[in-house]
């Protein structure tokens, strides 16, 4: 075939490629013969260089093929490196590049089949075989050409050229730490770094990016790069107004410092703080990340910590948490949190309005965000006037409630609320409270909440305790809260799990004890075997109409009521028989049986008229026994009949229970069948008067028992 022929056949075989492309939708049949017939056409040239307009059409073809992700796979399996690569390295020339100046058309070739091959390696599985048929070699020889020229003003189809294979690199490179190595072996690295010296927007950013690809965990690269003088002009680029260039060089310096103190210094020695500071506030969100991860980074050296604060990074990393990007919100808690490690910086944040926006970001559902917000909030309370601002939000009772997703997550948490426990004590305790007593309604009752939620049967101390709760009244403030039919119901529901959490630290929900106390010296206990027994039997009740069988040693010792009746001036004193009006056979069998042996099994069905007997003949064993089985069947339906049965038989123990359980049901109170807040909350006015007598017991009892311990140890050292 002529010149003339196999020119004209090239030029149709690729024209019509090329007409089939701009048609619709093609099958993966379609384009793999497509491909077929171009590769065909490349490999039916013996010298592609003397038919360059039909081999860059050719490639152009194959390369708009390729911009479709979905035709990769079969551009590699059809053998499109295997073409192109011996084209690239024909292209390309002389052993040594740089003493090549090629024509315009064949570097608009080598930067089609570089932009080709960059788009092939985007896919891991091609990286091997685009390196095996040597091309990695050719890409570093081409921009070793373009750096060697030191033209700076680097333009056209040549700046394109370097731009492509810098590209191509990156893309070969990418999670390869083998090919990074490569790179770096075959001296592609001083090339990438002499050419960020481009003043051509487009070379500046390939060649930014293949080294933030080649510096990713590669220690010897990044101490290369370093070492090549890159960090001016990575820095330069920070200042770039231009998004993408800042973007990139970011990514370089994040790369670059990344578990390397070192060049972190190196960085930072640079004159990057600045820079890197006012990209918090660029338009382009992948900078702003980026900044805001180098920015937790540079915290960990000291005396940079204090540095990023001063120059302004705080508002906008505040400004940030609220972003609607996922991963900015999530670097900008992590920065904050970096920077939280010290104590002016933690008041800063606070003073800045960071503590609410943190707040939101760990009552997220997403792991990572919760995680560095808990950190951040975790470094902000190590700092005494910092929980005055947890208390006076409300963020307290919100931590609390904070469903955290992963464990080390909650040890944070924990962590955090352990520290504001621990700082709940002189001045912080005495300013909180002033605020307290300075506010009104709502707030007033959060701060309250909020004291509750920290107090632990540790902390704070008994005697501060007493200070918090009974003189300074935070009690009442709780139970005003808890008893006004026009308290918000969230703030209602805090109010109760508050009482609770102090009913709980100062020991006052400590069950009620089923077993029998010990024999008191004056009470006689005969036994189950002389229960209803005619044997030495002194004393006989009418129940029901039956005889029931007594010994007046055993009634005498257990109650002032039975003494009073037999050695008083009652009937009953001399009476043979004495009548049991209006009480079942089978509870007088039950009272007796506790008086005989110290305890008895208080059937559930029969718990309430025991009560009744017990109050009446003033059995405190059995009515000790009573209110703890009558405690022990309390349920949101039952309790409020269950309050007025302790209230009518001066039962205190069974009252305190069922003012507990109100509190600890609150949820399942209001929410059942004619339950309401308000209901709820004129339900609590009755109980009220209970409830702070057993706070106040409890309170000042733990307080004195402190004091008098202590006091005894200062006596006896």
């Amino acid at each position: 075939m002529s010149d003339s022929s196999r020119k004209r056949r090239l030029a149709e075989v690729a024209s019509t490629s090329l007409n089939v492309l701009t048609m619709g939708s093609a099958t993966t049949t379609d384009v793999s013969h497509k491909i077929r017939l171009l590769l065909k056409a490349l490999l039916a040239e013996a010298d592609p260089l003397k038919e360059l307009q039909s081999v860059k059409t050719t490639v152009r073809a194959l390369l708009e093929i390729c911009k479709n992700e979905e035709n990769l796979d079969a551009a590699a399996r059809e053998g499109t490196v295997g073409a192109v690569v011996p084209l690239l390295k024909q292209a390309c020339g002389s052993d040594d590049p740089s003493s090549v100046n090629p024509p315009v058309e064949v570097e608009e070739l080598e930067r089609d089949i570089c932009f080709l091959l960059g788009l092939l390696a985007i896919k891991v599985a091609h990286q091997q075989a685009i390196c095996k048929a040597g091309a990695l070699r050719t890409l570093v020889a081409l921009v070793a050409r373009y750096a060697a020229r030191g033209d700076p003003h680097l333009s056209g189809s040549a700046a394109a050229a370097a731009r492509r294979a810098a590209d191509a690199i990156t893309n070969l490179a990418h999670e390869n730490n083998a090919i990074k190595d490569r790179v770096r072996g075959e001296g592609g690295v001083p090339h990438l770094v002499a050419l960020l010296s481009s003043v051509d927007p487009k070379v500046q950013r390939a060649v930014a990016g293949s080294l933030r690809t080649l510096a990713f965990k590669n220690e010897e690269n990044k101490a290369l790069i370093v070492a090549l003088g890159a960090l001016p002009l990575l820095v330069q680029m920070l200042h770039a107004e231009d998004t993408t260039l800042h973007y990139e060089a970011v990514g370089v310096v994040g790369n670059l410092v990344h578990s390397s103190a070192p060049i972190k210094r190196a960085v930072l020695e640079a004159g990057a703080l600045q820079p890197i500071i006012n990209l918090l506030s660029s338009p382009c969100p992948d900078s702003q990340r980026e900044a805001a991860l180098l920015l937790g980074q540079f915290a960990t050296e000291g005396e940079y910590k204090f540095a990023i604060v001063q120059r302004g990074a705080v508002a906008p990393l505040i400004e940030m948490l609220a972003h609607a990007d996922t991963q900015l919100r999530e670097m900008a808690a992590f920065a904050l949190g970096r920077l939280a490690q010290n104590a002016d910086n933690q008041a800063g944040i606070i003073a800045s309005g960071g503590l609410l926006p943190l707040m939101d970001l760990l009552e997220s559902r997403l792991g990572n965000l919760q995680h560095n917000a808990a950190f951040a909030l975790y470094g902000l309370s190590d700092n005494d006037d910092n929980l005055i601002e947890f208390v006076r939000e409300g963020v307290v009772q919100r931590i609390l409630a904070c469903d955290m997703i992963v464990q080390p997550s909650r040890d944070c948490v924990a962590k955090t609320l352990k520290r504001l426990q621990e700082r709940l004590r002189g001045r912080v305790l005495a300013q909180i409270l002033y605020n307290m007593q300075g506010a009104g309604g709502a707030a007033r009752a959060r701060i309250a909440v909020a004291l509750a939620a920290l107090t632990t049967p540790d902390s704070p101390s008994p005697a501060a305790k007493r200070v918090m709760f009974l003189e300074k009244r935070t009690v009442h403030v709780l139970v005003d809260a808890l008893t006004d039919p026009h308290t918000p119901g969230d703030l209602q529901a805090q109010a109760a799990a508050s009482l609770m959490r102090v009913a709980e630290a100062c020991g006052a929900t400590s069950p009620l004890p089923l077993d029998p106390e010990p024999p008191e010296p004056q009470r006689v206990y005969l036994g189950p075997q002389y229960v209803n027994s005619r044997v030495e039997s002194d004393v006989t009740f009418q129940v029901e109409g039956r005889p029931f069988y007594a010994h007046r040693i055993a009634l005498q010792a257990c109650s002032d009521i039975f003494r009073s009746m037999f050695d008083g001036h009652y009937r009953e004193t001399d009476a043979s028989v004495i009548p049991i009006p209006n009480i079942r056979w089978e509870v007088w069998e039950a009272t007796m049986r506790c008086i005989y042996c110290g305890s008895v099994a208080v059937p559930p069905e029969a718990a309430q008229e025991l009560l009744a007997v017990s109050d009446q003949y003033m059995l405190d064993t059995l009515k000790r026994l009573c209110e703890a089985a009558i405690a022990e069947g309390l349920t949101p339906d039952n309790v409020s009949a269950a309050f007025e049965l302790a209230e009518g038989f001066n039962a205190p123990d069974l009252a305190k229970r069922c003012v507990l359980f109100c509190l600890a049901h609150h949820a399942a109170l209001v929410a059942a069948p004619g339950g309401s807040r308000a209901g709820y909350a004129v339900a609590m006015q009755r109980m009220a008067p209970r409830l702070h007598a057993a706070l106040a017991e409890h309170i000042a009892r733990n307080a004195d028992a402190a004091a008098a311990s202590a006091g005894a140890a200062e006596a006896g050292a």
